[in-house]
């Protein structure tokens, strides 16, 4: 079985070798996932791409847009280099590969976790960008963020973060570092909220979308760095909300604390399912 020397970089391994073609989209080529992926021999790892492009068409996608023939050219010593048939393999394509490649391969593993997740975001990307209101993207985050603070809870306990006040501490340190210092209690007063409404429900999307990425990268941070502990887990969690406020001031963003609080999203929520059950009415 195939052993990592350092499983906590797994992303980065399957960064290193992404690729970018003359119209700037990412690909990957499969020589270099088999290499990663540990087959001695690309003929080995032409059968995982055939069942991968039957996955892709069983799947109801193109094969084509994901899967495309093409040629690489490889160093065979002294400067000189040939041509050799490979495949361009879109994000989606990788992920089917590492889901029908050697389950016994514990690269194969974290592969398939890197890539399932990198899928998703770009179908979350996808699915935002759809979206053309501002209640419609709100009602979009908030759902997403409901989804993955069960997710953040769920790295959190493995970290060892058990108890609810000790919970509350945790993601009071996402809050601290997100917006400058300020804690819950803190952003309550600053948006002229009531300590019974939830700071999530009177975000706009902006303020959203900054609070799913600490969520989202918090999460990722605590599982592959296999942090354990509770002070060690608060610690990151400060950071990464350090670093996507960095972020936000890089770009020329509004800080978070100066967003303004807007409509409980739960009313929208709400006046939505009232429109719903007219139109059922009527129909």
């Amino acid at each position: 079985m195939t052993k990592l020397t350092n499983p906590p970089e797994h992303k980065s391994v399957f960064e290193s070798i992404k690729r970018l073609n003359k119209n700037g989209q990412e690909y990957w080529s499969a020589r270099d996932i088999s290499n990663i992926l540990g087959y001695s021999e690309y003929r080995h790892f032409i059968p995982v791409i055939a069942k991968a492009k039957t996955a892709c068409r069983n799947s109801g996608y193109s094969v084509e847009d994901h899967f495309e023939d093409i040629l690489d050219m490889v160093s065979i010593g002294s400067g000189a280099k040939r041509p050799v048939d490979t495949v361009s393999l879109s994000r989606y394509a990788c992920y089917l590969i590492v889901q029908n490649a050697d389950p016994l391969k514990e690269i194969v593993a974290l592969g398939q976790t890197y890539f399932a997740a990198q899928t998703r975001r770009q179908e979350l990307a996808d699915s935002f960008d759809k979206l053309k209101s501002e209640e419609k993207k709100r009602v979009f985050l908030r759902g997403e963020m409901k989804t993955h603070n069960k997710h953040l809870a769920s790295a959190a306990r493995e970290a060892g973060v058990i108890k609810p006040l000790d919970y509350a501490i945790f993601q009071d340190h996402g809050y601290h570092g997100l917006y400058g210092g300020l804690g819950q209690t803190d952003i309550h007063q600053r948006k002229g909220l009531k300590p019974s409404q939830k700071i999530l429900d009177h975000m706009g999307s902006t303020e959203l979308a900054a609070n799913l990425f600490r969520a989202t990268q918090t999460e990722d941070k605590l599982r592959r760095e296999n942090i354990k502990g509770k002070d060690k887990a608060n610690q990151a969690h400060l950071e990464v909300g350090k670093k996507v406020r960095q972020t936000i001031r890089e770009l020329g963003g509004t800080m978070p604390e100066d967003l303004p609080a807007v409509k409980s999203i739960k009313k929208i929520e709400s006046q939505n399912k009232k429109k719903q059950l007219r139109s059922t009415k009527t129909e």
